[in-house]
């Protein structure tokens, strides 16, 4: 089975950084099993897209702008997207990379003391320089494998150590509520598993490792298996932080601390090890996220390691490692990021719909009538969620 899996690990491991471990923490914190629906009804919107973004990449055998690129024909409409999707993607990608080496570097810090924490951003940001300048991608894909499966015991045993009441779990996975101040934590739920740059990932690496249209029953299986998987983390972070009745709880080692009393010193490091995973495997995506969408935006054609793809993934991962270790805090890039992102995620999900009902790019691959109402529903769901986020950030809300 596992020498099947591929992108789909990717993807799941994008998916669960150190905002979504966060996010589902203060879900659970907050509000207990109750908002384990929207988990359940994000990895749901999850799949349907990435599925569409994987069946694209294989019958192309292109990357997701390529595509829309191909399909644009009004040259000012066509540069206008693309010029807005490159510039999202990076700009968003370089803020959000602080993030995901600041969250693996918290899980050194419960692991291995404070002592060096300083150096920690640093190793960290050599680590997945190491892993992304020498590896392959047949290389990250089973780093990546391993970090998965690492990460998804660690939450899933802190889950299963609470004991949770089963009862109420399926209650809070299958009828939904919307608790009194729940809204904002809903829309960070979503906005944290179904992420634009994974839609591009995933459609420029299923044509790395699957050739042939004969290999997209493979494709659907490993999308759903690593699917499935990263759901399971995330709503095991949720059960594990319901468990505590704590206000202090700000973060995923927060709730480590809050557990102990539960099992002791266990909590610490399962944690740690959960969250230390998330931070690697969120810090390499998100660079090559971004390589790949340049890649596909100026029509390179760049391999692996070709030099102009390198010199983004480096941009971004040097970016990432300088804003946490000169004690910047971009608060006002990751505003600016929230608010590309809540813009994104509709115009991509429409796009994306649109270019998998075109006959002369899908031929007999393209949707069916159940894959476009689970699209369309997808899509108002993000305007919405989209919509409120930016009037959030922007402080109307």
């Amino acid at each position: 089975m596992f020498k099947k899996l591929g992108p789909g690990v990717l993807v799941a491991a994008a998916f669960i950084g150190p905002g979504t471990v966060t996010a589902c923490t203060l879900a659970g914190v907050n509000f207990g099993f109750s908002l384990l629906w929207a988990m359940l009804l994000s990895i749901i919107a999850t799949y349907v897209l990435q599925e569409m973004s994987a069946r694209l990449g294989i019958v192309t055998q292109k990357g997701l702008a390529d595509v829309i690129k191909q399909e644009l024909h009004n040259p000012w409409i066509r540069n206008s997207v693309i010029a807005l999707i490159f510039s999202a993607i990076i700009i968003g990608n370089a803020s959000y990379e602080a993030g995901n080496i600041g969250g693996a570097t918290l899980g050194m810090e419960a692991l291995f003391g404070m002592t060096y924490s300083k150096l920690y951003p640093f190793i960290l940001g050599g680590l997945a320089f190491i892993l992304l300048y020498l590896g392959s991608y047949k290389s990250l894909e089973k780093v990546f494998i391993v970090l998965v499966l690492i990460m998804s015991l660690s939450f899933v045993m802190t889950a299963i150590l609470t004991k949770p009441d089963i009862w109420e779990l399926i209650k809070g996975l299958f009828i939904p509520t919307i608790p009194e101040k729940g809204t904002l934590t809903i829309i960070a739920l979503v906005g944290t598993t179904v992420v634009p740059y994974n839609l591009f990932l995933h459609a420029a690496l299923v044509s790395e490792k699957w050739k042939s249209k004969d290999d997209l029953n493979l494709a659907k299986r490993d999308t759903l298996v690593s699917i499935i998987l990263g759901g399971l983390v995330s709503v095991s972070i949720i059960i594990s932080a319901a468990a505590i009745n704590s206000a202090e709880v700000n973060n995923v080692m927060d709730m480590a601390k809050a557990l102990e009393p539960l099992y002791g010193s266990a909590a610490l490091y399962f944690l740690g090890i959960g969250m230390c995973a998330a931070g690697i495997t969120s810090a390499i995506t998100a660079p090559l996220a971004a390589a790949y969408v340049a890649n596909s935006c100026f029509g390179w054609k760049a391999g692996f390691k070709d030099a102009k793809f390198r010199m983004i993934w480096i941009t971004i991962l040097i970016l990432g490692v300088f804003f946490l270790s000169f004690g910047i805090k971009p608060i006002e890039i990751i505003k600016f990021a929230q608010i590309t992102n809540g813009l994104l995620l509709p115009i991509i999900a429409v796009f994306l719909l649109w270019v998998v009902n075109r006959a002369g790019v899908m031929g007999k691959y393209k949707n069916s009538v159940l894959q476009n109402v689970f699209g369309i529903l997808i899509i108002l769901l993000s305007v919405l969620l989209g919509a409120k986020s930016i009037l959030t950030v922007l402080g109307f809300l």
